[in-house]
């Protein structure tokens, strides 16, 4: 998805409970791989995830040693040609059970793609890791659950954690502020529209079952005001977030957004990464930001 945010500048200092670290330590387990288990080897599992009538493909990353584990589930953007895959291997590394998908119509998995599917489909993600034959089969800690996701798959991983306190904590990569990008295209009409949603939606190729550009488009027109995640700052205060913003995409997006759970009363670390939306040229320091927060979240 690019060209769907303008570059930011000037990002702002929040204060205390949201601060900025411009260059914090990178652990271990993102730049070396950890010590053998061989009674316990990391390992991956395919598994298909129902939503609504349907089965989502999905992968686990499975941590090695004993479990259970904590266990993050890592929501791609759209299409999802950035799935965020180094990401899973470093938490992995760092103890974590990571399950990755594709959410209905996206990438083979059967059923027509919307935003509004995304977020069911996130939901079911969640509540496919909950369950306890799942639980126990591949070593999972309900209690130790984390979302989290890149550029769309932040806004799902937002939306759903305003109504989930049962959450450990969310993580939000340079999330996509859907209705922020709506009123952008609300602006144009007709043929001009079409025009401009192909600009903004320009990667779709043949990765998205029943979407095109001017479908998603006047999608997420038609609920424009419902889906300006600046305005779910006071039901994301329940549990600690991290907001990883990128300065040459959605970074004063993703700042509002953790200015305003601040102002809540909510728990959340802020950092803005001097990069594209996809991070491209600061992987180590993304996944860095990542772990080392994760580890701290789940005190180890």
């Amino acid at each position: 998805m690019r060209g769907l945010l303008a570059a930011a500048a000037g990002i702002a200092l929040l204060g205390a409970a949201q601060a900025q670290e411009a260059s914090p330590p990178i652990p271990a387990t993102v730049i070396s791989d950890p010590a053998p288990d061989p009674a316990h080897p990391p390992h991956s599992s395919q598994v298909l995830i129902p939503s609504h009538g349907e089965e989502m493909n999905a992968l686990f990353y499975l941590a090695g040693g004993a479990g259970p584990h904590p266990t993050m589930v890592l929501l791609h953007g759209i299409p999802g040609n950035e799935q965020n895959l180094d990401l899973a291997q470093a938490i992995r590394r760092a103890g974590w059970n990571v399950l990755t998908l594709h959410y209905r119509g996206a990438w083979g998995s059967p059923g027509i793609f919307s935003i509004g599917h995304v977020l069911e489909d996130a939901d079911a993600a969640v509540a496919y890791v909950r369950r306890p034959d799942i639980a126990e089969k591949f070593g999972i800690d309900p209690k130790r659950i984390v979302l989290g996701g890149h550029s769309m798959g932040g806004f799902a991983s937002a939306a759903h954690a305003r109504k989930d306190a049962g959450l450990l904590g969310v993580v939000l990569i340079d999330a996509w502020n859907v209705g922020y990008t709506a009123d952008e295209l609300a602006k144009h009409d007709g043929s001009d529209r079409i025009d401009a949603a192909n600009k903004h939606f320009d990667d779709f190729g043949h990765s998205l079952h029943g979407a095109t550009p001017i479908k998603i488009a006047d999608e997420i027109i038609a609920h424009k005001a419902a889906w300006n995640y600046v305005s779910w700052a006071p039901d994301l205060t329940r549990r600690p977030i991290l907001i990883v913003g990128a300065s040459q995409a959605g970074g004063e997006q993703n700042r509002m957004l953790a200015e305003a759970i601040a102002k809540a009363g909510g728990t959340v670390s802020n950092t803005t990464i001097d990069s594209d939306h996809s991070f491209q040229d600061h992987r180590i320091a993304l996944a860095g930001r990542i772990v080392g927060w994760l580890q701290k979240l789940a005190g180890n």
